[in-house]
């Protein structure tokens, strides 16, 4: 080897790498090229896949419950939060298009369905 041949050392070369990504990003930061979405309107609220299920065949799944539930939502699937019930997200496929709840009837107009009325507990039915 020769005199002239420059030598580096494994630390060197990853405190050079750190710093170039720090330093990168902090760049990218103080530019405005990083953004930061404060609207929690478009924050996916899960990533879900389905099972298909063929009658006689056994699939795992865990035992223990999400943390989410869903509800028909003017007629599109919306999945909302146990924990905070105004958390809630419509359900979507892959290309962004809405799932829905009900099942059109190919006879009838195109047109969504009713939102439900909230049931009237029995004791004030019968003051009606």
């Amino acid at each position: 080897m020769s005199q002239n041949e420059a030598r580096y050392t494994i630390r060197s070369l990853f405190v050079t790498a750190l710093v170039a990504i720090v330093g990168t990003v902090l760049v990218l930061e103080l530019s405005g090229s990083i953004k930061h979405s404060d609207n929690k309107d478009h924050v996916p609220v899960g990533d879900f896949k389905a099972i298909h299920i063929t009658p006689g065949e056994t699939f795992r799944m865990s035992p223990k419950a999400s943390e989410l539930h869903a509800v028909c939502e003017n007629g599109y699937m919306a999945i909302a939060a146990d924990t905070d019930p105004s958390f809630r997200g419509i359900l979507v496929d892959y290309k962004n298009r809405g799932v829905r709840c009900y099942r059109p009837s190919p006879t009838a107009p195109a047109a969504l369905p009713e939102p439900e009325q909230p049931a009237v507990p029995a004791r004030e039915a019968g003051n009606e």
